[in-house]
């Protein structure tokens, strides 16, 4: 039963958290850009602020997947922390990005199209690794289960240095970070398949970009193992890289984030494998 409480807490918290995190990520991003940026709430303050925007609906099906695109999202964040199979969590992962995706296509914005189709285009670059990476904790524990890598006798960043770096190449992808924001680029496709999103269907969409971030983070901590200090370090580490990441470069286009990710990212893991299977 004590075994079950922190994750059902963090499950039931992921929302709060992932809002907290978003809050200290602009205040990080705009110190660095010499700005005073919002106070840490702000991002609770904006989903207030939403639920009093007028509800414009483009039809029943597209406000239905977006609501679903976030209650899936979580529900893959449950299985995770809950020490499920990982392959299920990966399924469940793309299902949520799919039905954004299909969200964007059931519109007649241009800009939520090309949102949708950069979105697919992402899945193909961040999806392989994650699965490179589940095998490769599989070939280690002998078992898919999250559980078994966060219970392994010594953390698995010993075992898989290069998979772990391969996690945080494609982090910026799926959390639409630059130089990878290429599904969001507000200058181009001016927020890609969130744009006929409004009012409280839009905060669906917004509070899932919080999920994201305990989904992603959690991944991180999972090289931890049992190591509480050295996860929170590695969690830590990534926040900052992220920041600093995303304030320092430059948006590339979709060809080159694709051939990024499956000629660097994609080989380091697959290469990791290799060195599990064979050692």
């Amino acid at each position: 039963m004590n075994d079950l409480l922190i994750p059902v807490l963090l499950i039931l918290l992921a929302p709060l958290i992932g809002g907290l995190v978003y809050g200290f990520e602009r205040i990080i991003k705009a110190r660095m850009q010499r700005r005073i940026g919002p106070p840490l709430l702000q991002p609770f303050y904006d989903f207030l602020k939403l639920a009093d925007k007028r509800k414009m609906i483009v039809h029943s099906a597209h406000a239905f997947l977006g609501i679903m695109h976030f209650v899936s999202l979580w529900f893959a964040l449950a299985v995770l922390l809950l020490g499920g199979d990982l392959i299920l969590v990966i399924f469940l992962h793309l299902l949520s990005t799919s039905l954004i995706i299909l969200a964007g296509y059931s519109t007649r914005s241009i800009f939520s199209h090309l949102g949708a189709n950069r979105t697919a285009i992402s899945i193909l670059a961040y999806e392989p690794v994650l699965i490179i990476i589940a095998v490769s904790i599989f070939m280690l524990t002998g078992s898919f289960d999250a559980s078994a890598a966060f219970n392994w006798d010594q953390p698995l960043l010993y075992k898989m240095p290069l998979a772990f770096i391969a996690l945080l190449l494609v982090l910026p992808i799926k959390l639409k970070k630059s130089p990878f924001d290429v599904a969001e680029a507000h200058q181009e496709v001016t927020g890609g398949v969130e744009i006929e999103f409004s009012g409280i269907f839009f905060e669906a969409v917004y509070t899932a970009k919080w999920l994201d971030y305990v989904f992603c983070y959690t991944l991180v901590f999972l090289f931890a193992g049992n190591n509480i200090l050295l996860g929170i370090g590695l969690m830590v580490f990534t926040f900052f890289y992220l920041n600093a990441l995303d304030n320092s470069s430059a948006r590339v286009n979709y060809k080159q984030m694709l051939r990024f990710s499956l000629t660097v990212s994609f080989s380091l893991a697959f290469i990791n494998l290799l060195i599990n299977i064979f050692t």
